[in-house]
């Protein structure tokens, strides 16, 4: 499973490239994987932590990066206010960069006239432009607080020094049956499905095929034939237990042996 995470995290693009909102995109270095054997990560980590841990897994297989911080709270006394993602080492220039890494399932919401407004998780309970504007904001200023140069001179390293960056990576799903959509300046290439509402999915469209609904650890991977594949009458109620709940599941379509696909159903 970590493997393949790992592949999918890589193969997911980053929601924009080179500088979009005054935050530069991480570049991920070419990484060969050919004797990379990865650690186990425990599946019932949240999502992002386990995204993370692939992160860190990548950068500490490859060559072109050290990894001098990980996760390092930094304190005010005796509270928290804050967490640095990453600091890493650019080995070739002696760079020293600060990574904030995101990774996020996005639905499109095209009644929202901008698409930095448009995307929102399936839940509708986090927005992409309010994470940007945090990471921007306030993850970024925090290395700059006292607190956050206090913490990081302590680990040799000069604030003042150090250049932002963030590994923002995005799988985002536009809504079922629409036209193409214009999300610049966001990468349209991270569109990876659509989203219905219950009423589309009860619909004779769907009922000739097979279904899967993954565990949050399998929403970053490409659907595949190895699991346990449920009819079109059956996962209807799986699905509808997990809206009543205002819960929108993820759902992988079987569609033949070689094709699949996956989209989101929305309880609101």
């Amino acid at each position: 499973m970590v493997f393949q995470q790992l592949k999918s995290f890589l193969n997911t693009p980053p929601l924009w490239v080179n500088t979009q909102f005054n935050i530069k995109q991480f570049e991920f270095p070419q990484v060969d994987l050919t004797d990379f054997s990865p650690t186990p990560i425990p599946q019932k980590m949240r999502l992002g932590h386990q995204m993370e841990q692939v992160f860190k897994q990548v950068l500490d297989h490859c060559t072109q990066y050290d990894v001098l911080i990980h996760n390092l709270p930094i304190r005010q006394g005796k509270q928290t206010i804050g967490e640095i993602d990453f600091i890493l080492r650019d080995t070739k220039t002696q760079q020293i960069i600060h990574v904030e890494l995101t990774y996020k399932f996005y639905i499109i919401n095209p009644e929202i006239s901008e698409p930095v407004h448009q995307l929102m998780g399936p839940n509708r309970r986090d927005r992409f432009f309010t994470k940007m504007e945090k990471i921007k904001n306030e993850q970024f200023s925090l290395l700059h607080s006292l607190p956050g140069s206090n913490a990081l001179a302590e680990k040799d390293i000069d604030a003042s020094q150090i250049t932002h960056q963030a590994c923002y990576k995005a799988q985002l799903f536009e809504p079922y049956g629409s036209k193409t959509l214009n999300l610049r300046p966001l990468n349209p290439n991270c569109i990876v499905g659509h989203w219905l509402r219950m009423a589309d999915f009860q619909t004779d469209a769907f009922k000739h095929y097979q279904f899967y609904i993954p565990y949050k650890s399998q929403w970053v991977l490409e659907p595949h034939a190895h699991v346990e594949w449920t009819p079109h009458f059956e996962i209807l109620v799986e699905v509808n237990l997990r809206l009543l709940k205002q819960n929108a599941p993820m759902v992988w379509m079987k569609i033949s042996e070689m094709e699949f696909e996956k989209f989101f159903v929305v309880w609101w």
